[in-house]
């Protein structure tokens, strides 16, 4: 994997680049649509494609639970099992840690993860995610983190904190171990909740080991949004300039356009796709339910400044009968606008960058969608 920074906005952090992987190049800022189990839930790999998607990111836990990572390797690795002409990232299932606390054990060693599928138990070092992930074949793998709920004492952020730089030393050693990866690239995760000289020195010590990239862990799981802007800021201002950097988890609109003016580069959330299955779209306006009653006449598109398959062709009015019928493809239109949303305001992102003018873009992004919520 190559990045190439093309351009910084003058008046502002953000940054416009190109990611160059085996299975392509992907330009940032870049959202990558979740596709969990190797699938974006809904919609085909050429949706994702006519959608503007470039990276599909792929949970390694799930993966290795079923169908597992021999029979993806068998089958050429991720993409070319998905039948996905493009880049691929899997986490470390870290992020399963902090979702599936109750089925988790922790220790130095590695993580004991009772299955949600059949409740057997799998130990898992990080060595063996760093194994899994080589035969998943991803173009880009993430070390293992631990990522710690909010609020956490200092101290257990702390201890958090030192052993995600434990296993990140032992995931490079054995991805190192590995010829550097065949071909793909390691991030490492900077976590450390809302204390600053945790960040800093995760952060630090990440680039004395060394990685490809550097993702932010650990935050929209219930801090301020001034907190979490406070240590994006705070990571970025120490991110080296040449590596890309990822924000994991945060997904609103307006979360991504301000982290983009503070230097990010990458964003993933399932919320988009999940609140599209369940009748909540993003578009130019603001966010829509479409299940409301008050569109069951409404003969509009979901987005009229969309030109997606499902602006194109149907209306709010029909949409709405789809979900009311339990029809399935009601949550199929919708994801796909929403997938497509999020691809064109990362592509007007880009492009604000590119000509200098990334503050009035987001001044005027973030100005309508406030004036949308003021006139619900």
């Amino acid at each position: 994997m190559k990045f190439e920074l093309q351009h910084v906005d003058r008046d502002t952090g953000a940054r416009a680049g190109l990611l160059h992987t085996p299975h392509g190049t992907a330009r940032t800022p870049a959202f990558m649509t979740v596709g969990t189990q190797g699938t974006v839930k809904t919609l085909s790999p050429s949706d994702l494609e006519s959608a503007g998607v470039e990276i599909v990111l792929s949970n390694t836990y799930h993966l290795y639970l079923r169908p597992g990572p021999d029979l993806v390797a068998r089958a050429g690795g991720l993409a070319r099992f998905m039948a996905w002409d493009g880049i691929t990232l899997t986490d470390s299932g870290g992020f399963q840690i902090f979702s599936m606390a109750d089925l988790t054990r922790i220790k130095p060693e590695g993580v004991t993860f009772r299955s949600h599928l059949d409740g057997s138990e799998h130990f898992l070092s990080p060595e063996d995610i760093i194994r899994i992930q080589g035969k998943i074949g991803a173009d880009i793998i993430m070390v293992l983190d631990e990522c710690t709920p909010y609020p956490v004492t200092f101290d257990r952020a702390r201890k958090s904190a030192e052993l995600t730089l434990g296993w990140a030393r032992r995931c490079r050693d054995e991805f190192t171990g590995r010829g550097r990866g065949q071909g793909q690239a390691l991030f490492g995760i900077i976590q450390g909740s809302t204390y600053e000289n945790l960040r800093l020195r995760c952060a630090e010590e990440l680039m004395e080991i060394g990685f490809e990239g550097y993702a932010i862990g650990g935050l929209s799981v219930g801090e301020p949004k001034s907190a979490m802007f406070e240590m994006v800021d705070l990571c970025t201002g120490v991110m080296p300039e040449d590596r890309p950097r990822y924000l994991m988890g945060v997904g609103f609109p307006e979360d991504i356009v301000r982290c983009v003016d503070m230097g990010v580069d990458m964003f993933d959330c399932v919320m988009p796709t999940r609140n599209a299955r369940n009748g909540t779209v993003f578009t130019s306006e603001g966010k829509l339910v479409v299940k409301n009653a008050a569109y069951a006449e409404d003969f509009r598109p979901l987005d009229p400044e969309c030109d997606c398959y499902t602006c194109r062709n149907f209306t709010r009015a029909y949409i709405r009968h789809l979900f009311q019928a339990g029809e399935i493809l009601a949550p199929r239109l919708a994801t796909l606008h929403s997938v497509t949303y999020f691809q064109r305001v990362m592509r007007e992102a880009r492009k604000a960058i590119m000509e200098d003018r990334y503050a009035s873009f987001e001044e005027t992004f973030l100005r309508r969608l406030e004036d949308h919520r003021q006139g619900e």
